[in-house]
């Protein structure tokens, strides 16, 4: 029959991994920048509230995120590391890293939770305005915030997830330097000076003349 041939028409090569590796790379570096940036501004702001009783009269009481617990604030921080050192190793200590990022979402999303309802910070602010320390806070209420650091460090975990999952096809800081595997050239050493007196002394000693006469 006219018109049909035998040979194959070529077919692009599927693209998918590195589109993958893309993809993964992009919403990994935007969740945990995100999340870290998120658990740091939550422990910033107020956890909760309530009033000591002084002389007969109610004080008004309030603990920041970072009164309540240091947790939240210290493994976002290193989460944030984590995320960065990422690129700078491979192969198995890339897995290394990508889990300690994702523990530390983990570990903020905990410790954020837990806070939610702890009163201890309260209870150590009323036992020091009432200068009893058995006092204790009253009318305790607690905020959001607590809630929205957890949410920073579920995104830390994610980031950390998409990392032990795809880490693979990202590439690292260091590899423009390894493309070749040639050694790199060295520099020439700078012709010495005839005229300089410990190069006369050295072609007196090979029995040469200096002075060219």
């Amino acid at each position: 029959m006219e018109g049909v041939t035998a040979v194959p028409s070529p077919r692009p090569e599927p693209a998918g991994p590195s589109r993958t590796g893309r993809t993964s790379l992009a919403a990994a570096l935007l969740s945990g920048a995100l999340g870290a940036a998120v658990a740091l501004l939550a422990t910033r702001q107020e956890w909760s509230e309530g009033t000591a009783t002084v002389a007969g009269g109610a004080f008004p009481l309030t603990a920041t995120g970072s009164d309540v617990t240091g947790v939240p604030a210290a493994l976002a921080v290193v989460g944030l590391a984590a995320l960065v050192a990422v690129f700078a190793v491979r192969r198995a200590g890339r897995l290394a890293v990508a889990a300690v990022l994702a523990l530390s979402g983990a570990g903020t999303v905990a410790a954020a939770l837990l806070g939610a309802s702890d009163s201890t910070a309260l209870d150590e602010k009323a036992a020091q305005a009432s200068g009893d320390a058995s006092a204790t806070v009253g009318a305790l209420s607690h905020t959001a915030w607590p809630y929205v650091a957890a949410v920073g460090g579920l995104l830390l975990l994610v980031a950390g997830l998409l990392a032990l999952r795809y880490g693979r096809l990202w590439p690292a800081m260091s590899g423009r330097y390894e493309r070749s595997g040639a050694p790199r050239p060295r520099r020439a050493a700078a012709p010495a000076d005839p005229d300089r007196p410990e190069e006369l002394w050295k072609a007196l000693d090979r029995g040469e003349d200096p002075t060219g006469a």
